[in-house]
Parts: structure tokens; C-alpha cells; sequence
């Protein structure tokens, strides 16, 4: 009887086997995705690559150039005769520590200009992607820098008094501290640092402003309105994002991907940036960054006492503030190994902001419109091994591909209107419209029948 009805089950199994099969899908998700990327051509594809590449070397010159400049500061004892001079005079050591750390963040952004001059505004330039001149570039580049002298110094005064008092723990301590100083800019950033570099203001009323409302209020986010920031001022690629923390916390949009996007691709990354919020990346990316932050302390920790014992350069110990080049250059080197750690974790819940603005905003073509507007300085294909070690989000051909599938299974499960997989047909992002259209000639206007001929004709 037993075995009787084990075969009875399995044949039922086998003939109802069609219907439990998934529905087959309605395009193939991997020749859609190939259809949107095709959409760039081989000539902005290749400077995507170039621009997306050069990264990848100014990362690693910018840390040589760190560690240059703090050895050339340790060497030279500069740090060391500014701490003494202090001791003579102010005699505080909060002061001491405080003015040790405003002469080294002085010294070493004015020596490495040349370099961030490059980097910020010639290769931006050169790659199109800057609407700044010089001096709209230069204010705002004083502005940062202003703050962070003046911030940056105050915090690392603090940070000396803690591994004074703490001695050997001071490394749990200071993270503690850091991680809670890094929450309290990030609650600051909307209100008083973000109005220093743009103007926002309410979107305008209307269909899409509303859509992206009821999205957000759909999702649990307590949204009265939509912020829209000029981001124009400064360059022409898209963006929006999620500033603050705890009661400053806000979801704003640039007016380059209103001007840029369809109401389709506004709706898709709202609903990603919608999702950072409901999945509390805010939180989570403080922990994840936390652990990263104690192990580079804990790090310059031990490393420090192995490369500064006996008093070598005249520093005394690790809480001698005349150290200061020391440490900045262990972070520098420790950073090699800890970036791409927190570049993953953050791709990680990139993806994760991703999948939720898909099924949010249910937009997948929009999305995909999205990832391709971003692919203007960011590499749409790399290896494996490149968006391990340099990719804070998701490829370009991944988010695209994730669109994809989800727009098949989603139209399969009828959950999704039909419509074709890949691009409206003739779609092509702007970027390359817009290099494309100089190239072709403009036809010579007709001359009128009585119209006498020029004095430069031959």
C-alpha cells in the first residue's frame, strides 16, 4: 500500500509537473541588457573606461602622495618644532595638540594643490563632466577647506586627549569616539554644510512630484515634500541621495536627473534612495564602518610603538602630537587594505537599495535608463576583480542585468505590463546625442532667387 501510493504521488507529480514550471519568460534579460549597453557606442564606452580606469591610478598615486608628504614633514621635523613651539607657549596640551594638527592639515593640503587641482577641475574638464570656471571651483574648494582646518584640527585634539588619558586602549576609545563624531556631521550635513555648496528647494507640484510622494509615504518614510538641489552648479551628471541622520535625515534629487531623466528614471533611483532610508543604511553602514575604523586604529596602534621606539624623529610617544605625520601616513597605507573593505560593504547595500527600488518603484526601464546615464564616467563592464577592489555600487552591466530580469520574471508572473526587453526603440543616452550632434553638418541655408552673391565668393 505504501509503495502504491508513493507511485500514485509521484505520477500525479509528473503530470502536474507544466504547471508547476515557472512561465517562460517573455525576452531573453541578457541580450536587454546587451541592447542598453549597445546604446553608448564603442567611442563613449571607451572614454567611460578611461575616465572610470584613471581612478584607479590617482587612488593609489594619492596615497604615495600622502605617505610623501608625511614622511617629508616626520623627516624634516617641522610637526615636532611646531609641537615644541606650542609647549613654550600655550603650554595646554589640548592646544599644543590643537595647533600641531591645524600646521599639518595647513602644510600638506597646500603641497598636495597641484595634485587636487588636477584631479577636481582640469580632468573633470577634460572629460566634460564640470561646469565650474576656476574661481566658482577655487571658492568652493576654500570653503571645504576652511572647514576642515578648522574642524578637522578640533577633532583631532580631541582624539589626542583620549589616547593620552586612555594610553593602550586608546584605539577602542577613539573609534568610539570617531564613529560619534561622523554621526554628529552626518545629522549636521543638511542643515548647515550642504546649503555652504548648493541651494535646495521644494520640487515643484505636479504628477511626478506626487508619484515620488506616495512612493516614499508607501514605504514607512515620513516625507512631506521633495527636495531639489542645484547640482548643475558644478557638474552635469545625475544624482540624489539620502543626507542626514535621525530627525535631519532627507531624500534629495538633483536637478541634473530632472533635466537629464525621464519621469521613469527620476521615479527608479527615488525609490533606490527611498530604500536606503526604509533598510536604515545610515545605521548599519556607522557599524559596518565602525569595525573598519577600529581596525585601522588598533592598526596604527601597534605599528606605531614598532616604527617610534627609542624616540626616533623626537617623537616621545604615540600621544606626543608631534607624531601626527606618523600616523596620517600608517592611515594612508592602511587604507589600501581597508578601502576596498568598505567599498564592498557599501556596494553591498547599494545592491540591496537596488532591489528595493525596483519592486518600489516598479520602473525596470527607467532603472536601466538610469544606469546608463551614470555609465558616462562610470565603467559599465569591469572584471571581477575590479569591482571587488574599486566599485562602491554595482556595475553598470549588474544593474542594468538585475533591471532586466526583474522586468521578465515580473511581466512572465503577469505582475508587470508586457513590453519588449532593452531600449525604446532609437533611445540613445544624451551624453552621446549630444557629442554626436557637432559632428554632423548642418545643410547650408538656400539663397534667395534675387539675392546677390557675397563679396567673399570667388
Amino acid at each position: 500500500m505504501r509503495f502504491s501510493g508513493l507511485a500514485a504521488f509521484a505520477a500525479a507529480i509528473a503530470i502536474a509537473g507544466p504547471a508547476f514550471a515557472a512561465a517562460p519568460l517573455p525576452f531573453d534579460p541578457e541580450q536587454a541588457t546587451r541592447a542598453w549597453l549597445d546604446t553608448m557606442g564603442a567611442e563613449a564606452t571607451a572614454r567611460s573606461d578611461a575616465y572610470f580606469e584613471g581612478g584607479y591610478i590617482i587612488d593609489f598615486a594619492g596615497t604615495i602622495l600622502s605617505v610623501l608628504v608625511a614622511g617629508v614633514l616626520l623627516v624634516l621635523g617641522w610637526a615636532r618644532g611646531v609641537r615644541s613651539w606650542l609647549e613654550r607657549t600655550v603650554k595646554w596640551f589640548p592646544l599644543v595638540a590643537f595647533g600641531t594638527s591645524f600646521f599639518y592639515i595647513l602644510v600638506s593640503t597646500l603641497i598636495t594643490f597641484p595634485f587636487s587641482y588636477y584631479v577636481g577641475f582640469v580632468r573633470e574638464h577634460r572629460y566634460d563632466l564640470s561646469t565650474q570656471t576656476l574661481p566658482q571651483w577655487l571658492g568652493e574648494q576654500g570653503i571645504g577647506f576652511a572647514m576642515a582646518l578648522l574642524v578637522g584640527s578640533l577633532f583631532l585634539a580631541v582624539l589626542y586627549v583620549i589616547v593620552r588619558i586612555a594610553k593602550n586602549t586608546w584605539w577602542v576609545w577613539g573609534s568610539a569616539v570617531t564613529i560619534a563624531f561622523a554621526a554628529f556631521i552626518s545629522m549636521l550635513f543638511p542643515v548647515f554644510i550642504a546649503p555652504m555648496f548648493n541651494t535646495y528647494t521644494p520640487m515643484e507640484r505636479g504628477e511626478l512630484r506626487d508619484s515620488i510622494l506616495a512612493m516614499a509615504q508607501a514605504n514607512g518614510v515620513p516625507a512631506t515634500d521633495v527636495m531639489v538641489y542645484d547640482r548643475s552648479r558644478q557638474t552635469s551628471s545625475i544624482s540624489a541621495n539620502v543626507s542626514g541622520f535621525g530627525p535631519t535625515t532627507r531624500i534629495s534629487l538633483a536637478d541634473t536627473l530632472l533635466e537629464r531623466g525621464s519621469p521613469e528614471a527620476v521615479r527608479a533611483v527615488m525609490g533606490h534612495e527611498i530604500g536606503h532610508y526604509v533598510l536604515r543604511h545610515n545605521i548599519s553602514g556607522l557599524l559596518l564602518n565602525a569595525m573598519i575604523i577600529l581596525f585601522s586604529f588598533a592598526s596604527v596602534h601597534f605599528l606605531f610603538r614598532a616604527l617610534a621606539k627609542n624616540e626616533r624623529w623626537g617623537i616621545r610617544d604615540i600621544a606626543d602630537p608631534a607624531g601626527l605625520p606618523l600616523i596620517m601616513g600608517l592611515l594612508a597605507v592602511i587604507g589600501l587594505v581597508t578601502s576596498p573593505m568598505q567599498r564592498n560593504l557599501t556596494r553591498f547595500n547599494e545592491l540591496q537599495a537596488d532591489m528595493f527600488g525596483l519592486n518600489a518603484a516598479r520602473e525596470p526601464d527607467g532603472f536601466a535608463e538610469a544606469a546608463i546615464l551614470l555609465s558616462e564616467y562610470r565603467k559599465m563592464e569591469p572584471s571581477p576583480i575590479e569591482e571587488i577592489i574599486f566599485y562602491t555600487h554595482p556595475s553598470g552591466w549588474n544593474r542594468v542585468h538585475n533591471a532586466m530580469v526583474w522586468k521578465s520574471h515580473e511581466i512572465a508572473s503577469g505582475r508587470h505590463p508586457a513590453s519588449a526587453g532593452g531600449p525604446p526603440p532609437g533611445w540613445i543616452p544624451d551624453f552621446v546625442r549630444n557629442r554626436q550632434a557637432p559632428l554632423e553638418p548642418t545643410p547650408a541655408p538656400e539663397a534667395p532667387a534675387n539675392a546677390e552673391p557675397s563679396h567673399a565668393a570667388p
